[in-house]
């Protein structure tokens, strides 16, 4: 490899050879051989030679510097290759392929001493939402702060990589033994789960952590990482903001999951989940003052799923938003058919909440069906309003500027305080079920009528869930709810259904019973 150095040599030899013709009287003899042969003329033939010899010196000199600098760069640009090849670009982390390296390192070390090693497997909670509200650069600066936080927790032989999209790995050594693992995990979560700002938006992610171990799980690198990974959906499937340690039976319930995610979504392209609309009752005069819309999968083989077992998959696969709006279409579609009083009540998800253009989506379906917005009541839950209450009261207001009313959903249930139904200015207060299905406590009663007072003095007509029986609805009106819906009442029914309950203007709480023990 040739280096300025070398030109520098190519001087230098020059230069002595200068010299040593001068202490060998050279240029002398040169003298007395060109006068003795005058007429060749070669005074101008060794001139030019000369000039001629030193301007190829001079060529030859920074042809010399050229490819050193050719060279130079030549390693810098494989240098720079050979980091992206193992380098994640956006943070500057490992990649999955030093990650592999890092990692079986780690395994052979553990393998001749009695330290052991963990894996880690992060998967950020709620980063689709920040991507898909915000912006990718947003979401970008929130992975590069991630990064940042996880190099501040884990010890400087760690190692700590990005696999790509929210997931990221931490790789530690501990002495056999120590409780190291789990205080690592608790210290990821709590520290993610802190807030992060960017551009002046404050967001909220969090995290949920998968824990493999060596040797205890495996001894070799992809078995840790995918041991990792089921511990980490079993960390989801239990609630998000939490760490599992890989178990062998969780491979079984993996499995079923992946199964039902895949079928979810082929059940929603093929239009498997449907509305059922379960009646709301007025308790002054016993009338059906409109239906709350359900969303039910109609499975091939596992028959009629509730919501409970496929909405939370929903939200995980970022599909609730496309779930809900095909629920609200469809009840706005079968609202066509109910009378012009009659209300229809659809769910929102939290993370929908997160949406700025929510209320411009919900506004363009109501367009679509031609349905009038003062008819629809949007449902929230206690939990869906505590992230970010200022961006949820920019919803609310454009929502209820175009007529929408709105509900708090499961009141009691959550983390709602008076300072939020002060701030929010809700429309209606519905009271948790399990507060009605159990009235016969004394404690319970007392918190139903205090919601119902609660409820009077904001001017929010309140809603019982639950009902089961004529004395739960006679004790709810007593107390002071406006409305109640349950199983009393009438179970989920299809859209066709419906029509028939407003048949008869005077249909009764009996009747409704009656049909529901179809």
């Amino acid at each position: 490899m040739i280096k300025r150095a070398e030109g520098l040599t190519i001087l230098v030899a020059a230069l002595v050879l200068g010299v040593v013709f001068v202490r060998l009287n050279a240029f002398d003899a040169f003298e007395v051989f060109v006068a003795s042969h005058e007429a060749w003329q070669l005074d101008e033939v060794f001139a030019v030679a000369f000039f001629g010899g030193f301007a190829a010196l001079v060529l030859a000199f920074r042809r010399a510097q050229e490819l050193s600098r050719e060279m130079v760069k030549r390693e810098e640009a494989e240098e720079h290759a050979n980091l992206l090849a193992r380098h994640d670009p956006l943070t500057g982390l490992p990649n999955r392929r030093m990650l592999k390296d890092a990692l079986s390192a780690a395994i052979d070390e553990v393998r001749n001493s009695a330290s052991e090693c963990a894996v880690f497997l992060i998967d950020l909670d709620q980063f689709k939402p920040v991507n898909d509200v915000h912006g990718h650069d947003v979401g970008d600066a929130v992975l590069v702060e991630v990064a940042s936080r996880l190099s501040g927790i884990c010890e400087p032989d760690s190692t700590i990589a990005r696999l790509g999209g929210d997931e990221f790995v931490c790789v530690i050594r501990y002495q056999a033994g120590s409780d190291i693992p789990a205080r690592t995990a608790g210290q990821i979560i709590r520290v993610l789960s802190e807030s992060i700002y960017v551009g002046g938006a404050r967001l909220e992610i969090g995290a949920t952590v998968g824990i493999s171990r060596c040797p205890h799980d495996s001894t070799t690198a992809d078995e840790l990482l995918r041991s990792a990974d089921v511990a980490m959906y079993e960390a989801k499937r239990a609630g998000r903001g939490r760490y599992h340690f890989f178990e062998a039976q969780m491979d079984v319930r993996l499995r079923e999951r992946a199964s039902l995610e895949a079928e979810l979504r082929a059940a929603i392209e093929n239009g498997q989940i449907t509305a059922h609309y379960q009646p709301v009752i007025s308790l002054a005069d016993d009338r059906i003052t409109g239906f709350e819309a359900l969303a039910r999968w109609e499975h091939p083989v596992r028959g009629l799923l509730a919501p409970d077992l496929f909405i939370p998959i929903a939200e995980d696969l970022g599909l609730i938003g496309l779930l809900s709006y095909d629920i609200l279409r469809s009840g706005c579609i079968a609202a066509r058919a109910w009378p012009p009083y009659a209300t229809l009540s659809i769910n929102i998800s939290p993370l929908q909440l997160k949406d700025p253009w929510l209320s411009g989506r919900l506004l363009a379906i109501l367009a679509e069906t031609g349905f009038q917005p003062s008819r629809l009541i949007v449902e929230v839950t206690e939990n869906a309003i505590i992230d970010d209450i200022d961006l949820v009261a920019e919803v609310f207001t454009s929502l209820q500027n175009a007529g929408i009313r709105i509900a708090l959903d499961d009141f009691g249930k959550g983390y709602s305080s008076l300072n939020h139904l002060r701030q929010l200015h809700f429309d209606h207060l519905k009271i948790d079920s399990s507060f009605v299905l159990s009235m016969d406590s004394a404690e319970s009663r007392k918190i139903v009528s205090a919601i119902a007072g609660l409820g009077k003095a904001l001017g929010m007509p309140v809603t019982a869930e639950g009902v089961e029986t004529m004395a739960s609805a006679e004790a709810l009106r007593a107390l002071g709810c406006e409305q109640a819906q349950g199983f009393l009442f009438g179970r989920p029914i299809p859209a066709d259904e419906t029509r028939a309950l407003f048949e008869n203007a005077e249909e009764s709480i009996r009747t409704i019973k009656s049909g529901s023990r179809r």
